[in-house]
């Protein structure tokens, strides 16, 4: 199994939610055509980054926490 350190995991979390916000804001500039594919698929990266964000910042909690108790 591959181990991705937290930062690293928090980094691609911010790249997808920034990308799931750039996408809507070119379809809303009408610099990208709005489709159905499209849209779901900002919603969807915006919403995975969100979720590897949250995951890489309880990781980093629990390293921290490990990392004290020693």
């Amino acid at each position: 199994m591959i181990r991705i350190n937290s930062r690293s995991i928090i980094v691609i979390g911010f790249v997808l939610v920034f990308l799931g916000f750039l996408l809507p804001f070119l379809m809303v500039m009408k610099i990208l055509a709005s489709t159905y594919f499209l849209n779901f698929f900002s919603f969807t990266v915006s919403l995975v980054g969100l979720l590897l964000g949250l995951m890489g910042a309880a990781q980093m909690s629990v390293e921290a926490r490990r990392s004290r108790d020693e």
